[in-house]
């Protein structure tokens, strides 16, 4: 089911799925993020140069959204955290975020192993129970890509073991969240060009 406030464009070309509410909160309480979040699935294309090239460390295509989002003023943020009790301090360490504004958290997970969706669920529990973030947004491949990429002779390179759509909402609706509402979104063969 398409979340209310999603337009069409980004609901027939992104398989969305939402928790506890995120676009409602996003369009109410953060209507700058949410307009920056929408401009930026609009403009993504899933371009074949980048889907073909060779490996190793982040991938053109989440360079790309990386940059998008950091030119409308996005920024990767760690936070340092700790648990004092009376005077003892522990450590309570977060992974850092992809992209952080004004209390939207948001991940770009194209071609991680999947163990890494754990991860990013994890920190969102964490920092939103500390009440630091209000939402966090994921954006993955959605299982729709599948087709494309085996027609590309690339399923060897992001098969099963990669961040998929599938293998992320069973670790949401597991509770993997915990109580962050959240905002996911899968890359289809809609956005996808042919520009080689």
């Amino acid at each position: 089911m398409v979340p209310g406030p999603i337009p069409a464009e980004i609901s027939r070309d992104y398989e969305v799925h939402e928790w506890k509410h995120a676009s409602a909160i996003l369009k109410t309480d953060f209507p700058t993020e949410w307009a920056d979040v929408l401009a930026v699935l609009k403009a993504f294309r899933l371009k074949k140069s980048q889907v073909v090239v060779g490996g190793g460390g982040k991938s053109r295509i989440a360079q790309d959204l990386d940059f998008a989002f950091a030119a409308r003023g996005w920024k990767e943020k760690k936070w340092d955290t700790k648990i004092v009790v009376d005077e003892h301090e522990s450590k309570s360490p977060t992974h850092k975020v992809d992209c952080f504004k004004n209390r939207v958290a948001l991940e770009i997970e194209w071609s991680n192993k999947d163990p890494f969706f754990d991860r990013d669920l994890n920190n969102f529990r964490l920092l939103f129970d500390l009440r630091v973030i209000s939402v966090g947004v994921i954006i993955t491949k959605s299982d729709e890509l599948r087709e494309t990429l085996t027609e590309l002779g690339l399923w060897s390179k992001y098969g099963t073991t990669t961040t998929w759509m599938s293998k992320l909402l069973p670790r949401i609706e597991g509770g993997g969240g915990g109580g962050c509402p959240l905002l996911v979104f899968g890359i289809t063969k809609g956005r996808y060009v042919e520009d080689v």
